[in-house]
Parts: structure tokens; C-alpha cells; sequence
């Protein structure tokens, strides 16, 4: 299937590990040129080998903290010609209402919620001008199945689904696609790295780490590159009457009564 990709340029924040490391791999297997945001500048460097070994695509890195609104204004200044926005970056803590106080609520915030709402303001408009394109949220299942031990995030996640709703419900009259995914449980990097330290400490054993997933639809969580599939499919003219809505990729478990 010819996705019609190709020479897109992509801007992918959260770009260097994880799902967005997979989505960054995703488009430049379709030919689309990429800019690519992370925090760390080493991380990025290291993706953009692993890509471009594999890829004849360009690829530019940013290494820029989008918590920040004047780094988002830098960004906007250097890639004003992107076809293509994926929000990714940021992860807010776990805990209750007391857990989190209000700093630690309010940094993962800056990143995860405000970080989506300053890149769309800067970006929606560029894009537009552009011709046209699309905005795609990664956004988190705990937006829909909340969850009060995850209270900051389930807050976040659902007004990021609200947020993305609101500004793809006219975006095709402007030529635009707004739109989102929710993940459930996805196997990254991180946290492989994270079951298999509990692993060894509560079993003895850190190649007992994927006994965690056990209940999970297929004893397992999503892979990255399962999630970046729907991403790009989504992202590309395949997907062109879809706009306003966030489609859960969960393997069924929002409409599970648990595991």
C-alpha cells in the first residue's frame, strides 16, 4: 500500500528513544524527511545513525526542552516547513492526589499538556500555510480507563484528548488533520529496563520479567513499532476523512472490566 509519504517532512518530538525513536524509523521507511526533538543531544545523534544507516532521508536534530515556550519558539523558526507534527514527549508520574504535590504536577504538565498546546499553537498554523497537514497527538490510555493512582497523568491524558477533539473537529476545512492515539501498555525501553531490576529483586531473576505481563491480551504489552504503524498509517492520505477523534491502541482493555 502506497501511503504517499514520501518527501514529507516530519517533525517528531520525544524523538530519540521509545515510541518516538519507532515512528521516526516508521516515516523514514516511507521516504519522508525528518526533524527530530529531544532533550538529550547524544540520544538524538544516536538515532539519527541508526536511521540515516538504514534510510537516504535528511534528518536535522533539535535538542530542546518544549517545557519551555521560547524553545518552542526556536523550533518554529527553524522548521517552518513541515508537512507533519507528532506531539510525543513527555511522561508524568504516577501516584494519588497525595503522592503528587504540586510542583511535580506542574513540571509534567509543562512538557506532557502544555508542551502539546504551545507546539499545536506555533505549528497548526505553519502547517496550514504549508498547504496542509496533520497534527498527531501520542497521548495515553489512562486518558479514557483513568485511574487515581495516575491521577496527574489521567487528568493530563484526558484534557490532551479534549484538546485534540476540539481542534480537528473543523481542521479539514482548513486543509489540516488534528487527531491522536492512546497506548495501553507498551513495551519500551525504559520500561524492560524498570521490570527486569523488579524482577531480579522480587524474583531472584531478571529474565522473569515478562511474567509481569501475564493477564495482559496476549501476555503481552503493544510493541513500539505496532504503535507506529497506526501512527503513520494515520498520518498519511489513507486516513484523509479522519480527524477530531483518538483511537485507543490497547488490544481491548478500555472496554475490559481489568485484566
Amino acid at each position: 500500500m502506497d501511503l504517499n509519504l514520501k518527501n514529507k517532512n516530519v517533525l517528531i518530538t520525544g524523538a530519540s528513544k521509545g515510541i518516538g525513536l519507532a515512528c521516526a524509523k516508521e516515516f523514514a521507511a516511507e521516504g519522508c524527511n525528518l526533524h527530530l526533538v529531544s532533550r538529550t543531544e547524544e540520544d538524538l545523534l544516536t538515532a539519527k545513525k541508526q536511521i540515516g544507516d538504514n534510510n537516504n532521508v535528511d534528518i536535522t536534530v533539535y535538542p530542546l526542552d518544549l517545557s519551555r515556550s521560547s524553545d518552542v519558539d526556536t523550533l518554529a523558526k527553524k522548521c517552518s516547513n513541515v508537512d507533519i507534527l507528532i506531539n510525543n514527549a513527555g511522561a508524568i508520574p504516577a501516584g494519588d492526589i497525595e503522592a503528587i504535590d504540586e510542583q511535580t504536577w506542574r513540571e509534567a504538565w509543562d512538557l506532557k499538556v502544555f508542551g502539546y498546546v504551545n507546539m499545536t499553537r506555533r505549528f497548526y498554523p505553519l502547517i496550514k500555510d504549508n498547504g496542509g497537514g496533520v497534527i498527531m497527538n501520542i497521548i495515553g490510555l489512562a486518558g479514557v480507563r483513568v485511574d487515581r493512582n495516575y491521577i496527574a497523568g489521567s487528568a493530563g491524558n484526558a484534557s490532551i484528548i479534549g484538546f485534540t477533539n476540539a481542534m480537528g473537529a473543523h481542521a479539514l476545512d482548513e486543509g489540516m488533520r488534528v487527531l491522536g492515539v492512546c497506548p495501553g501498555a507498551v513495551q519500551t525501553e525504559r520500561i524492560t529496563t524498570m521490570l527486569k531490576t523488579r524482577a531480579k529483586d522480587e524474583k531472584g531473576d531478571e529474565n522473569r520479567w515478562q511474567d509481569y505481563f501475564s493477564g495482559m491480551p496476549l501476555n503481552r504489552p503493544a510493541l513500539v513499532e505496532e504503535v507506529a504503524d497506526v501512527v503513520v498509517f494515520l498520518c498519511s492520505d489513507r486516513a484523509s476523512w479522519l480527524t477530531g477523534t483518538t483511537i485507543n491502541l490497547d488490544g481491548g482493555v478500555a472496554n475490559r472490566g481489568g485484566y
